[in-house]
């Protein structure tokens, strides 16, 4: 899968383990269209199937926008009942695809609204100096509910409200975010995508086995209650500390070869 893969509206490039894949939509701000949720989801399975790649940077093309949610022009057919919602903005995140691969988000721009179900299953954000966040939702006479559920857990309960109530009168800087906790690392614009593969490529030098078994208890910590996540690490210990990861592991140690961290 080595090399560069264009489709429509998004493209994902592959180059060692890492795999960088691009929202390729600048002259509309990068906004969701069935196209996009249709090539994403494609992309999604392909990388899960993969073994080769063991980390991925997720971003998009140009530096106004990361993704500014539903295209207008697209508006997806709704079943005729009061209690349920078409929504296939939801087959975005790459966990509920069911790829447990560590997702770095480089956010070059604004990212408002629909940006939040790929941001609200990325794992480290990693966000231009000049990004900005914010749910325009209920400026429109709209309710914003998905989206804040996606995120719960990222920020500060009163941070996510204020996101989501304020609509357009209030946008969360990249320097606010990364005082919240939200944004692990805000970078000028120029080594955005240097500093979140940098990131993926560490991630990726390690035993895949270890470290999705690790993503995987993250989040259930994340989704499920104490008690229930705690009964769940032995299964995750046994499926992560494989044979050949730990014989990988070993052989790091063994060569002398020591990693040079760096401070964050």
């Amino acid at each position: 899968m080595a090399g560069k893969h264009d489709y429509e509206s998004v493209s994902f490039e592959v180059e060692g383990a890492v795999a960088t894949v691009t929202l390729n939509r600048p002259e509309a701000h990068n906004s969701i269209t069935e196209t996009v949720v249709k090539e994403i989801g494609d992309i999604w399975a392909q990388l899960r199937m993969d073994d080769s790649v063991r980390a991925i940077v997720l971003t998009a093309a140009g530096d106004k926008a990361f993704c500014t949610g539903i295209d207008r022009s697209w508006s997806p057919p709704q079943p005729n009942s009061p209690v349920a919602i078409n929504d296939p903005l939801m087959k975005l995140g790459p966990k509920t695809a069911d790829l447990w691969k560590p997702v770095v988000a480089a956010v070059n721009g604004m990212a408002c609204g629909g940006a939040f179900y790929f941001l609200g299953e990325s794992d480290t954000i990693v966000a231009a100096d000049h990004a900005t966040f914010f749910d325009p939702h209920t400026t429109y006479g709209l309710a914003a509910c998905f989206e804040p559920i996606l995120l719960y857990g990222q920020m500060p309960f009163g941070e996510l409200c204020r996101i989501a109530l304020m609509g357009n009168y209030e946008r969360m800087t990249a320097q606010r975010a990364h005082q919240i906790g939200f944004v692990q690392d805000v970078v000028p614009a120029a080594s955005l995508l240097e500093t979140a593969q940098r990131i993926a490529s560490d991630l990726a030098s390690m035993p895949a086995a270890a470290v999705q078994a690790t993503l995987r208890a993250l989040w259930v910590a994340r989704e499920m209650g104490r008690a229930q996540a705690v009964s769940m690490a032995p299964h995750l210990v046994s499926l992560g500390n494989q044979p050949e990861a730990m014989e990988e592991g070993l052989q790091m140690f063994r060569s002398g070869k020591r990693i040079e961290w760096r401070a964050r």
